[in-house]
């Protein structure tokens, strides 16, 4: 009975999990790859041309950026393929993977604005609000910094050059299964064991120690109310929604006040998403990248996303 009870758990909490982020991933990479077989990159491009062009990022990147609005997977796996294939310096690889910001913010506002609304009714969208400022911000943050980083390049969308055999759908499908069939084995190969690994080291409380070492090593944040402190230590320790659930009570109750609430929501933010990005993210982009490389791109994302919503906070907390 214990063993069926394990085994259970097991596939509950890593057999499925692991299946369906593979199933993603290679949902992604397919779509990717037969997009690029079809020669489409440079008119799905169209949509973020304006942007591109300022950024003297490359149609690969506007396509990317493009498609980060429906899927992070497809988008990150558009920029794999074109590093891959030397289409992208690591640096333009790394500046495309931050321009994709705001497409991804937009990719999960839905379910952030159906938690946070019934929890913390109007101030929710002074919240939802600012994150989208500090998203907007990256955004325009990047645009600028890879005008100065980068050459100009050519992005305007080009006719595929014509050759004698026609692109049909077949034949872009075929080549797009050829090319998924090597990839995905090296996704597989990187994928499966850091997911296991991490799969185990939330078992034995790693990341649950973590979190709470920082939710109890919180005292240079003194200059906060103490309902806000059990706000942002719920935040920290547990996830978005308990400490979310903590600040509609305590708003319910008439215990703190709206600007109050987001405030501590913002610090909880900038506190929890770290750990959580780290613990959420590296297993699948280790697939897509390369692991040494996927880190560098998670801390970079990581460390210009904290920036942006410190920068929003301290406007918050100062001037509104």
């Amino acid at each position: 009975m214990e063993t069926a009870d394990t085994l259970s758990q097991i596939w509950q909490h890593l057999g499925w999990p692991l299946l369906r982020l593979l199933f993603f991933i290679s949902l992604g990479l397919l779509f990717a790859n037969f997009i690029e077989a079809l020669q489409w990159t440079r008119k799905i491009a169209i949509v973020a041309q304006p942007l591109t062009k300022f950024a003297h990022l490359s149609p690969l990147v506007g396509a990317s950026f493009s498609m980060a609005f429906f899927s992070g997977v497809t988008a990150n796996t558009m920029l794999s393929e074109g590093f891959d294939k030397q289409q992208l310096t690591k640096k333009e690889l790394i500046l495309a993977n931050l321009f994709n910001s705001l497409p991804t913010y937009f990719l999960h506002l839905p379910t952030t604005f159906f938690i946070t609304v019934p929890l913390i009714k109007e101030a929710a969208f002074t919240y939802i609000g600012l994150t989208f400022g500090a998203a907007l911000l990256r955004t325009m943050a990047i645009s600028l910094v890879s005008r100065l980083l980068l050459p100009k390049t050519d992005t305007k969308v080009q006719k595929p050059e014509s050759n004698n055999q026609k692109n049909t759908l077949h034949t872009a499908w075929q080549r797009t299964w050829k090319r998924f069939k090597r990839r995905i084995r090296k996704i597989i190969r990187f994928t499966v064991p850091i997911y296991i690994l991490f799969y185990f080291l939330t078992g034995v409380g790693a990341f649950e120690h973590l979190e709470q070492f920082m939710a109890q090593h919180l005292s240079f944040l003194s200059w906060l109310s103490p309902q806000a402190m059990s706000i942002i230590a719920l935040h920290v320790a547990a996830e978005f929604t308990a400490g979310l659930a903590a600040a509609g009570a305590l708003l319910a109750d008439g215990t703190m006040t709206n600007h109050e609430i987001i405030l501590a929501l913002l610090v909880g933010n900038i506190l929890s998403s770290p750990i959580r990005a780290f613990r959420h993210q590296f297993p699948y982009y280790a697939g897509i990248f390369k692991p040494g490389l996927a880190l560098q791109l998670i801390l970079y994302s990581q460390s210009f996303r904290l920036l942006s919503i410190v920068t929003v906070t301290i406007i918050y907390l100062v001037f509104l």
